[in-house]
C-alpha cells in the first residue's frame, strides 16, 4: 500500500566531480624542444589544468529542476513542509466553503426547478361606495341597504358606524329613521331593523341595493313590488333575522351583513351596478370654517349635532345632548362627510297609531350643504329617476368631489334648518 505513495521523481543527474588526482599522461616519445617552446607548453598545460580542475570546482553543474507533474506527486509519509502546506490548504477550503454557504443568496439556480413563482402583488382600488382603498373583489359585492330605527327605545343602535353611506329623514310623528348602506364592511350586528318608506326605497335604487326591512308603509310595500326592488323583507325571510332578548318588540330585530349576503346569494342578487360619488383626496383646511353643525328635524330628541375633530378630520355626531354611540363597535358615530339636502316634504297617509307617514319628493333637486375638511360648500343636489344616483354639484354646476370615508346625508325641509359655526 505504501508503495502507492512512493515518490515518482526521476533520479536526479549526479553532479560530476573532477578526480582528486590527475591521471598519468600517456606515454610519448621524447622529442627536442627549445626553452621557449617548453615555456609555452607549460603555460598551455597550466591553463588547461585550471579549466579542467579549478573552474569546474567553482561552477559545478546545476541539477535539472523537477517538472510540474513531479512537483505535484505525493510523498509518503509526508514531510513537515508538505504536512504544513496540506493543512493550510484544507483550512482554506473548509473556511471558504462555510463562507460561501452562509453568504450566498439562497436562491434556486435558474432552470434547476423551473422559474420561481412571483410574489403576489397586493393591489387595491377605490371603493365604489366610500372611495376608501379596498380589494377589487369588494366592488363586486352587492350593496346591502338596511332600515334602522331611531326611536328613543332603539338607542344605541348597532352597525351604523361601519356603514359606507347613511340617509336620514323623518319617518312619522317626528321620529327619524336611517337607511345604512354596506359594501366595504360586514358588521356582525345591525339593528334594530324597522319598516320601509318610499323615499328610502328610491335612494336605495340609486345604488342598485338589496333592501332589508321589517314590513313597511302601504305605499312602500306597493312600490317595492312595482319598482322591482331587490327585496329582503323580514316577513318572508325570517330565518335570516333574529330577535334579541334585551329589548322589547318591535325594537329587537337584528341581523348581520354576512347573513344578508347569504340571502342575497339565494335570491340571485350577485352584485350591484351603480355610480358612486366622485371622490378626492382628503385635504383638511388650514382654517376651520365649519367646526359645528346643527340641523333641525323635529325637536331636541332627534335634531343632530356634529362637531369637527381636527385630530381625525371627522364630524362626531350627537343626539339629545349626548354622543351617539354604536353599541356594536363601541365608538361614537363620526362620518367623514356630512351633507344636508333641502327636500320638499308632505304628509302621507295615517299609520296605525294615527300619525302621518312622511313623504319626501326625492326625484327633484334643491340646495345642498356639503361639510368636509372643516369647511362647508354650498351647492345643489338632484336625482332624475329611481335608478339614477343622487348627484351633488357646486355653484359652477360641476360635480362636488367628496372625501373618502363615510358619507352622512340628512334631509331637511328648509335652508334655515341647518346652521354651522367656525
Amino acid at each position: 500500500m505504501n508503495d502507492d505513495f512512493r515518490s515518482r521523481l526521476r533520479p536526479l543527474k549526479s553532479v560530476i566531480k573532477p578526480d582528486q588526482s590527475e591521471p598519468e599522461p600517456p606515454e610519448t616519445k621524447e622529442t627536442f624542444v627549445t626553452p621557449d617552446e617548453a615555456a609555452a607548453a607549460d603555460d598551455l598545460t597550466q591553463k588547461a589544468r585550471l579549466v579542467g580542475n579549478t573552474m569546474l570546482k567553482d561552477k559545478p553543474e546545476t541539477p535539472e529542476k523537477p517538472s510540474w507533474r513531479e512537483r505535484l506527486a505525493l510523498h509518503w509519509p509526508p514531510g513537515k513542509k508538505e504536512a504544513l502546506v496540506s493543512g493550510v490548504v484544507l483550512l482554506l477550503c473548509v473556511g471558504g466553503g462555510f463562507a460561501l454557504i452562509h453568504t450566498s443568496p439562497k436562491t434556486v439556480p435558474a432552470g434547476a426547478y423551473g422559474a420561481a413563482p412571483a410574489a403576489p402583488k397586493i393591489t387595491t382600488v377605490p371603493s365604489n361606495l366610500t372611495g376608501l382603498p379596498v380589494q377589487p373583489s369588494v366592488n363586486k359585492r352587492p350593496v346591502t341597504a338596511v332600515m334602522i330605527e331611531n326611536s328613543l327605545d332603539a338607542r344605541p343602535q348597532s352597525g351604523l358606524s361601519q356603514a359606507g353611506v347613511v340617509f336620514e329623514a323623518v319617518a312619522e310623528g317626528g321620529v327619524t329613521r336611517f337607511m345604512a348602506l354596506y359594501q366595504d364592511n360586514r358588521p356582525s350586528s345591525i339593528g334594530p331593523i324597522r319598516s320601509a318608506r318610499p323615499y328610502y326605497v328610491q335612494w336605495a335604487l340609486g345604488f342598485d341595493a338589496a333592501y332589508a326591512h321589517v314590513g313597511g308603509s302601504p305605499d312602500a310595500l306597493s312600490d317595492i313590488t312595482r319598482w322591482d326592488v331587490k327585496d329582503m323583507n323580514q316577513f318572508y325571510n325570517g330565518n335570516y333575522y333574529h330577535r334579541i332578548t334585551s329589548r322589547e318588540a318591535p325594537h329587537n330585530v337584528y341581523t348581520a351583513v354576512s347573513t344578508l349576503n347569504k340571502l342575497e346569494k339565494v335570491k340571485g342578487y350577485k352584485t350591484s351596478s351603480y355610480t358612486g360619488f366622485p371622490r378626492k383626496p382628503a385635504a383638511p383646511a388650514a382654517q376651520v370654517t365649519a367646526k359645528t353643525i346643527d340641523m333641525t328635524l323635529s325637536g331636541y330628541d332627534y335634531d343632530p349635532h356634529f362637531a369637527y375633530s381636527t385630530k381625525t378630520h371627522t364630524y362626531k355626531r350627537s343626539e339629545a345632548g349626548a354622543p351617539q354611540m354604536d353599541a356594536h363597535s363601541h365608538t361614537q358615530i363620526a362620518p367623514k362627510v356630512v351633507i344636508a339636502i333641502v327636500v320638499p316634504e308632505t304628509q302621507g297617509a295615517l299609520d296605525s297609531s294615527g300619525a302621518y307617514y312622511s313623504n319626501y319628493d326625492v326625484l327633484s333637486s334643491g340646495r345642498a350643504y356639503v361639510f368636509q375638511d372643516g369647511t362647508v360648500t354650498k351647492g345643489r343636489w338632484s336625482k332624475a329617476s329611481n335608478s339614477s344616483q343622487i348627484v351633488f354639484t357646486n355653484s359652477q354646476h360641476q360635480p362636488l368631489l367628496l372625501d373618502p370615508g363615510q358619507t352622512w346625508i340628512t334631509a331637511i325641509v328648509s335652508s334655515h334648518n341647518v346652521k354651522y359655526h367656525s
